[in-house]
């Protein structure tokens, strides 16, 4: 599959790196090491505070992104309703989490940190050959569900996921499609509908990007031809008119998307973008059990409510034993995917 762009850390077209920016890259992987230490010494060495003192929600991810968000959200529910005392959002972004689950999967026994996660990490453990896996931390929850629409220029030829396929179909390798970070579920969903379009997925040319504006940007500009991501990154140029959806990869159709779904137009792809969260491994089961009641009076709460219905989430919540074995369930459909895609 031919793949360009550098997933999240750097946008498609980078420069080539020169012994300055790669100092510059080692410099900042130290730094982002240097402040994990500090937040987990900080917490070690606080006295006997617990979770519910203060908590560290880590973002694998940059700020903007759907971890970062998600995030950011649970730290003002959990300060508005009382639920933690202290909370700080930090963001260790890179290589679609994987930096991150690094990062935590070396905290053993840490009893005040929490990391956002999902089917984009799965992906990305798979695709970057981690060394680290879910396996290495504590699953606490699942906590929402996004779907992902097929999005194209409002002038684009194409009117339906069939007009698409026809001219992807024809020349695969000069079609362009724009997704998320490397092994993200934009990628499972571009490369599962490849497979039901009967074209090759390693033929497919999937460019990836950052975030949603930049998206956006290289559909109207015709970098990309057609583009798979989020509804929220696209949702505001869609009723704009500068952007049209195609279709949702999701089970049934949903509301306020208002598109067919791919399964209901003859492609059987229905991956959605789903979040939750872990804890770092060897933790008692107190502590695990002490944070899981945390997230649960989260979801639990109006606030919560609020969020999902501003960020147009949808509630997919599991915890403890449900949430773990939802979790190897996902585990084995990712690398079942990416198996069948060659790595």
């Amino acid at each position: 599959m031919p793949i360009k762009g550098l997933g999240t850390d750097e946008a498609p077209g980078a420069p080539h790196r020169t012994p300055l920016t790669i100092a510059k890259a080692v410099a900042a992987v130290v730094a982002v090491a240097l402040v994990v230490a500090g937040v987990w010494d900080a917490a070690s060495g606080s006295g006997g505070a617990t979770a519910r003192s203060q908590l560290t929600l880590i973002a694998p991810a940059s700020a903007g992104g759907g971890w970062d968000g998600a995030a950011r959200e649970i730290q003002q529910v959990m300060r508005s309703e009382g639920i933690v005392n202290s909370t700080q959002v930090l963001n260790i972004p890179g290589a679609g989490g994987t930096i991150g689950l690094n990062e935590v999967a070396q905290m053993d026994g840490e009893t005040q940190t929490l990391m956002m996660m999902g089917i984009t990490m799965l992906g990305a453990v798979r695709v970057n050959s981690s060394t680290r896996t879910l396996d290495d931390v504590t699953p606490i929850a699942r906590l929402t569900d996004d779907y992902d629409v097929l999005v194209v220029p409002a002038d684009s030829p194409f009117n339906s996921i069939d007009d698409l396929v026809t001219a992807w179909a024809a020349d695969p390798n000069d079609f362009a499609f724009g997704g998320g970070s490397l092994g993200s579920v934009d990628q499972m969903i571009i490369a599962q509908l490849a497979q039901e379009a009967g074209i090759a997925p390693l033929d497919v040319n999937y460019i990836a990007y950052s975030g949603g504006g930049e998206l956006a940007t290289s559909l109207l500009s015709g970098t990309i031809k057609a583009s798979v991501s989020g509804w929220a990154d696209f949702s505001d140029q869609v009723e704009a008119g500068r952007l049209k959806a195609l279709a949702v990869s999701a089970e049934e159709p949903v509301d306020f998307i208002g598109v067919p779904t791919m399964k209901d137009e003859g492609y059987d792809v229905t991956l959605t973008n789903w979040r939750g969260m872990v804890a770092p491994p060897g933790i008692s089961d107190a502590t695990r059990q002490e944070l899981e009641e945390i997230v649960t009076e989260v979801v639990e709460s109006a606030a919560w409510a609020d969020a999902l219905e501003r960020n147009q989430w949808t509630d997919t919540f599991l915890v403890g034993e449900d949430f773990r074995a939802d979790l190897a369930e996902q585990t084995e459909t990712v690398n079942e995917i990416w198996t069948d895609l060659g790595y």
